[in-house]
């Protein structure tokens, strides 16, 4: 190789937790988070929906952290986009997808909530809604409507319109 060139990296072994479970695989270093997640693990509850980091079909936790596995958590606490980040960001990290935030195999009172409240139709939008959601109420246990709103404010819905899907959260956050 020439001074001044980089080797090119086609393919790296990426080492994860996910879900509690210890992942090693070797991935292409162009596969989205959100791929890796749905084609090489076969967790297809993290959904990938705009290809442009906008809807949060695809929120995950990623060291504890909500993010969208097309986005990645920056050290001052701000999200930043990425349908656009690569599953080698990931490598070390431990990861929470939808699947995981099951008690016991049970749905969580969220989950429950979401039924009762009519707060999904189509059921695109849901496992992002639930992640951001579940965040949300782990930090803040009682949430205000506004709370609530500014929380879920990177997840899109085309079929709700957002009602139901607040009362649901204010429901278990003691909010009602």
């Amino acid at each position: 190789m020439e001074a001044g060139t980089a080797e090119v990296v086609h393919q790296k072994t990426v080492e994860v937790e996910v879900n509690g479970t210890r992942y090693e695989r070797e991935v292409p270093a162009r596969r989205l988070l959100v791929h890796f997640i749905r084609d090489h693990l076969g967790l297809t509850g993290t959904h990938w929906g705009c290809d442009t980091s906008n809807c949060g079909a695809c929120v995950v936790w990623m060291d504890g952290e909500p993010v969208k596995s097309c986005t990645v958590l920056i050290c001052n606490g701000t999200l930043i986009k990425s349908c656009m980040l690569l599953a080698v960001q990931a490598d070390g990290a431990k990861i929470e997808t939808v699947e995981g935030i099951s008690e016991e195999g049970e749905l969580t009172d969220l989950q429950q909530a979401f039924t009762a409240h009519h707060a999904l139709q189509c059921g695109y939008c849901t496992p992002g809604m639930l992640m951001s959601a579940t965040a949300l109420l782990r930090e803040n246990p009682s949430p205000s409507e506004e709370e609530i709103r500014k929380a879920i404010q990177g997840n899109i819905c085309r079929c709700t319109g957002y009602v139901n899907i607040v009362e649901a959260i204010k429901s278990v956050g003691g909010g009602e």
